[in-house]
């Protein structure tokens, strides 16, 4: 099995689940090193694993090969683990065209229809639309962002384990250490016996003054492999203007992984074996970024585990009443993808709130055209009432006229809702359920989740959940 690094709010039940399989956990952070029974090695990993900035998931990046059975095994965290390879991963090198422009860098095109953002400090001259040029992916986003991965001009590898990288057309060796630990890593190069490629700059980092000779080593050793395999893609790629946009060199996948709240509270779960953990964990930890040290200072406070603790016991309420949403917030709802994009649906007000976990979403329509699939018309000054409960696999929408009257009802089925602070969050599954003004309740786009399966947007499992909830959400509504 591949070894892994793991860094955020998932790490220490990713840590249990990917030792369970027979990965090896490489890095570990003091807390892992401290919770866990095991010895954790130093050695280069294969892939690292890092928790998106908005905490909805994480990011998968290293070797194709290591990237994929990593997400293989985590999609199985549970049915809502949806997971999306990158089409452009980190370090990606790739020719790009300049679709247009934007604040301070210019958005490109990259290949397999993804986009990316090149600020103009980053970028080897002047820059507008039309150009092609020839750029590295440095940080990717996940595809329910709303940003656009960043990009620069210059090519380098980083060591994974955050000791070195190699910059191109640069040269000689420097470290980002003190003057008496910088000089010591200079002398590293020369006792590896390690040859950089030519036309490659090394970098220490100041984590290296910490690793021992062999780990130095190591990780010198996979930087240059990756390296020269991105030195022989360009040796052999054409100029970007004769073809872009156009992949050159991808020495690394990245997958994306989404985790719904079932996923959470198995990671729950998981965790819950190894140190104290309330019910809600991750929940909690997901909704905001503030909440992580109120959590960690709760379970600090548990004398014992709280094994056996009902998963559903996930204190709403409480959650709730601190960081949102209750009366009189605004919430917008991020109506998600199956193929990972995302889409804001609006932002309305929370004219009802129900300790238990739910609440009710006012918003006013705006523009003018046709419900999906209601057949009725859609009207500036209407009205739409959502009615969101966490957990639940659905939630139905009210529609109605500056009058009053019903113009139908429209009930999406998803992926459990959860009402986070600012968004309720979910990821929509095709499949929904009609009631209009007139004519009989329907089940429709039911074809759309078949696409969705055969396109390996979502399982099987979570497809039959679907179509069970639409059915029994078709019931309530006919009786």
């Amino acid at each position: 099995m591949s070894a892994v690094r793991i860094r955020g709010i998932y790490a220490t039940a990713l840590t249990r689940r990917l030792l369970d399989a027979g990965f090896e956990v490489v890095h570990a952070s003091d807390p892992i090193d401290r919770r866990f029974d095991a010895n954790f090695g130093t050695r280069p990993p294969s892939a690292t694993i890092d928790t998106t900035t908005d905490r909805q998931g994480i990011e998968i990046s290293g070797d194709p090969a290591a990237v994929a059975e990593l997400g293989g095994t985590l999609a199985e965290v549970e049915v809502d683990t949806l997971t999306w390879p990158d089409p452009a991963p980190t370090g990606s090198v790739s020719n790009a065209v300049v679709s247009g422009t934007r604040g301070g860098g210019a958005v490109l095109d990259l290949p397999g229809g993804a986009t990316g953002y090149l600020p103009f400090d980053d970028a080897d001259g002047y820059v507008e639309t039309g150009d092609r040029l020839r750029v590295q992916v440095r940080d990717p986003t996940p595809p329910w962002s709303d940003y656009d991965a960043r990009l620069d001009s210059d090519v380098r590898v980083e060591d994974p384990g955050g000791l070195l990288r190699l910059v191109r057309g640069e040269d000689g060796v420097r470290a980002n250490a003190p003057d008496a630990d910088a000089t010591a890593l200079a002398r590293t190069t020369e006792l590896l016996d390690v040859a950089v490629p030519e036309g490659w700059g090394l970098r220490w980092r100041r984590a290296a003054a910490d690793a021992g000779l062999d780990e130095r080593g190591d990780a010198l050793e996979a930087v240059i492999e990756r390296a020269e395999t991105i030195e022989d893609a360009l040796a052999d790629a054409p100029d970007p203007e004769a073809a872009a946009p156009r992949p050159i060199a991808t020495p690394s996948a990245t997958t994306w992984c989404w985790f719904g709240r079932e996923s959470r509270l198995a990671l729950d779960a998981h965790r819950r074996t190894v140190e104290t953990t309330i019910p809600g964990h991750h929940r909690i930890k997901a909704a905001d970024g503030s909440a992580s040290a109120g959590v960690d200072l709760a379970e600090s406070l548990v004398d014992e585990h709280t094994d056996g603790v009902d998963a559903d016991e996930l204190p709403f309420d409480a959650i709730a009443r601190q960081f949102g949403p209750t009366d009189g917030d605004d919430l917008a709802i991020h109506h998600g993808k199956p193929d990972g994009r995302r889409l804001v649906l609006g932002t309305g007000d929370v004219t009802e709130y129900d300790p238990d976990g739910a609440v009710t979403v006012r918003r006013e329509i705006s523009s003018s055209g046709e419900y999906d699939a209601l057949g009725t018309e859609r009207e500036p000054g209407d009205v739409a009432i959502t009615k969101l409960k966490e957990g639940r696999w659905w939630y139905p929408t009210i529609y109605r006229g500056a009058d009053g009257e019903r113009k139908g009802t429209y009930v999406n089925v998803c992926t459990p809702v959860e009402l986070f602070p600012d968004a309720a969050t979910y990821v929509d599954l095709h499949v929904d359920v009609v009631n209009p003004p007139a004519g009989e309740v329907r089940v429709v786009d039911d074809d759309e989740l078949a696409e969705a399966v055969e396109e390996g947007h979502v399982s099987e499992d979570l497809a039959e959940r679907a179509r069970n909830v639409a059915e029994r959400a078709q019931q309530a509504l006919s009786d």
